[in-house]
């Protein structure tokens, strides 16, 4: 797929900006935040006083936009917390699923029914992987947490400590898309009640991938790893999702399949993303690739 032109997503970071909603770059074709982490901060621009987050870094200012697009063709992601906004993702199956587990589509539905509401009309947007995006404003006062998993399987939301990739946006998947371009609806009240409840941990079986393409491979999957870091927002999970994330990209770096910098920047991007502090993300970082440079195999050959 080819590269989506500057003017392109520099028109989808205005768009979002216009709407109130505080954008940041995300790598091109990608979903990981373009942003250094706190290892890396030049303590100058907009840290000269200390490192600010993603949320803190997030614009609306049309000049700060242009200037920033026009340094690359960088994705476009909107910060949820500084925009007012609660994003309910709706996710599709993955050929690791078990067969007949539901959609996040159809587990919405089924939401919906047993509250005795219709799915609401909102602002809604397509993933390139065939999931949705329905867009919701925040209830004023509050501070929702993002969430993964907690209101049913392949629902995840996005709120304070989250992004979600704007609508113009391109991976190697697809671009995302604009469903419905009703407003954008308030968050109904038993949705907020559903994802004020009491959490439950969403864990899940590691399926090492088979390696074909080594560098090739690495760098998939560190991008698909740090995007599930940066997803994985409820506390107590989030830091053992990091550990487990790096512990598992550790054997590429040993491998020589990708700079350790690399890795350990792309975490840190994603740690940050999903709330834990810069100094959270590094320990954890360190901590993971030092075991699994300790502890992996040799590669087999055949």
């Amino acid at each position: 797929m080819t590269q989506r032109p500057r003017t392109v997503l520099l028109a989808a970071a205005l768009t979002a900006a216009e709407r109130g909603w505080p954008v940041v770059p995300l790598h091109p074709r990608s979903k990981i935040p373009a942003l250094h982490g706190d290892r890396r901060c030049p303590r100058t621009g907009d840290c000269t006083h200390g490192h600010r987050t993603f949320e803190q870094r997030a614009t609306t200012d049309p000049e700060r936009i242009r200037r920033c697009w026009s340094a690359g063709a960088f994705n476009v992601g909107i910060a949820t917390g500084p925009a007012g906004l609660v994003v309910v993702d709706l996710d599709t199956l993955k050929p690791k699923d078990k067969k007949g587990t539901p959609t996040g589509a159809e587990s919405f539905l089924a939401l919906c029914e047993r509250a005795g509401q219709p799915v609401p009309t909102t602002y809604r947007t397509r993933t390139p992987s065939g999931g949705e995006h329905l867009y919701f404003a925040a209830p004023a006062g509050a501070r929702l947490p993002s969430s993964s998993g907690s209101l049913a399987p392949k629902i995840d939301t996005r709120a304070w400590g989250g992004q979600v990739v704007a609508p113009g946006s391109v991976t190697r998947d697809g671009t995302y898309a604009v469903l419905d371009t009703s407003s954008v609806a308030a968050l109904p009240p038993w949705l907020q009640a559903a994802l004020t409840a009491p959490e439950k941990p969403a864990t899940g079986p590691y399926r090492p991938m088979p390696v074909r393409d080594a560098t090739r491979c690495a760098a998939v999957a560190l991008e698909r790893e740090a995007a599930d870091v940066a997803a994985r927002t409820e506390v107590g999970c989030r830091n053992k999702e990091l550990l487990r994330a790096v512990i598992r990209m550790g054997r590429f770096v040993a491998w020589g399949d990708i700079d350790r910098t690399t890795v350990e920047a792309a975490f840190q991007a994603g740690g940050e993303s999903a709330g834990l502090t810069a100094a959270e993300c590094r320990t954890t970082i360190q901590s993971g690739l030092a075991y699994s440079l300790r502890t992996v195999r040799p590669r087999e050959t055949r």
